[in-house]
């Protein structure tokens, strides 16, 4: 293998994000955004990092994932980065949901693709966004190589006991029904992460990892190993979202069909569109609720208290899942920027070895930081993610090493 630089595609419905990394440092070569794909308004946001450059915009109709592609690798040539470039080692592509056939990164083949495309049911809004990202990269450098790295796959070592729903094993095997989890990339980066900021080997730790974005998830780390993690078959169980539900007694559903006349498709968009925080008060921006509580705002106030109710739920149950805890690390956007999540959400847990300094969390930063007090015995930790620069690693050690 020649080149060093890996370009990393998270391809949406309608939208393609995509960074350009050289492997030899892990430094941002570009990175952009196109959006609205198939509509006359789409928009392509470049960024030249390795040449210092101001981003460029552009504004017009861009067909399909193929024409935005083009697109990205027109911009990238005009700062000597095109995709025929021998420096590029490989494409990297996120991929939601591997389900228990993919453990680790995998290059990309026909069998693959196939496989992917079995797992579209368990997976409808996610894998065939994914795929057609691939089959785009594909055609346009069927010489590369080609890799997929799944959101799943970290939390394949969960053991049975965690991973399996208490149902008829005969029905959920047929329906591939299981505890999956997601945001593998961003625990996987931040349970390693944290271990470094505490000068240890992943090995000689238990991390609990927040990932706190629109979507949030948490995981139980042992070792650098996933043992356990709140979303499920999909995204939606678990903690309270942006605008999903997380945990939920199955029968609201039975319920909201039976008593409420709903159809399963409205239930659908009630659970993952319109419930969280945006069900809960009409804001799904940790910054916009917090301004309201400030105002005196009641829904919002609640809206917090739920939240911070759930995550310290987890919180617990993660402490006994792993018996001893070395660090609580919160990440992703409101994990790194909510300085009162992260205090609201170890307040009262100080038995447990956990508080925050109060100078330390309010303190923001792009580093990864310590905001527990020196004394405490378990760390609080703000770590932010890189999953781009997760998948570009794995993705460049899997070439590495069938080159």
């Amino acid at each position: 293998m020649t080149g060093t630089r890996v370009l990393v595609l998270n391809s949406g419905s309608s939208s393609l994000k995509y960074q350009l990394l050289d492997m030899r440092d892990s430094s941002r070569l570009a990175a952009g955004l196109v959006e609205r794909i198939g509509e006359q308004t789409s928009r392509l946001k470049h960024t030249p990092m390795a040449a210092g450059g101001d981003a460029r915009e552009a504004d017009g109709p861009i067909a399909d994932h193929d024409a935005a592609l083009k697109a990205v690798a027109q911009e990238l040539a005009r700062d000597g980065l095109g995709l025929d470039s021998p420096d590029l080692a490989a494409i990297g592509h996120r991929v939601v949901h591997g389900g228990m056939f993919f453990t680790e990164p995998t290059v990309i083949d026909d069998a693959v693709i196939a496989e992917i495309e079995r797992l579209i049911p368990v997976a409808p809004l996610h894998n065939p966004a994914n795929l057609t990202g691939i089959r785009t990269a594909r055609a346009l450098r069927p010489d590369l190589p080609q890799v997929a790295v799944f959101d799943t796959a970290f939390h394949t070592t969960m053991p049975e006991s965690a991973a399996r729903y208490a149902i008829d094993p005969r029905i959920a095997d047929r329906h591939r029904i299981r505890r999956y989890g997601f945001h593998g990339t961003s625990h996987a980066y931040v349970s390693r992460a944290t271990a470094e900021l505490l000068g240890k080997a992943p090995e000689d730790v238990n991390v609990i990892v927040l990932h706190l974005g629109n979507g949030a998830s948490a995981s139980a780390v042992r070792g650098g190993r996933c043992v356990d993690t709140s979303m499920g078959l999909t995204p939606l169980e678990g903690l309270v979202m942006g605008t999903r539900s997380g945990d939920l007694d199955p029968a609201v559903i039975f319920h909201l069909a039976r008593v409420g006349g709903m159809s399963m498709d409205e239930i659908d968009t009630l659970l993952n569109k319109r419930s969280g925080l945006f069900g809960l008060c009409g804001d799904n921006d940790m910054r916009e609720i917090r301004r309201r509580i400030d105002e005196g705002d009641e829904a919002a106030a609640l809206a917090f208290d739920i939240y911070v109710h759930r995550l310290k739920k987890y919180i617990g149950a993660y402490y006994a899942v792993l018996g001893t805890v070395d660090a609580v690390a919160f990440t992703a956007g409101v994990g790194e920027n909510a300085a009162p999540v992260r205090e609201a959400a170890v307040a009262g847990l100080e038995s447990l070895g956990l508080a925050v300094d109060p100078g330390r969390n309010a303190v923001r930063g792009d580093r990864p930081r310590i905001v527990s007090p020196d004394s405490a015995r378990v760390a609080v930790a703000v770590v932010p993610t890189d999953e781009e620069l997760e998948i570009a690693t794995q993705t460049y050690a899997l070439v590495g090493k069938n080159t």
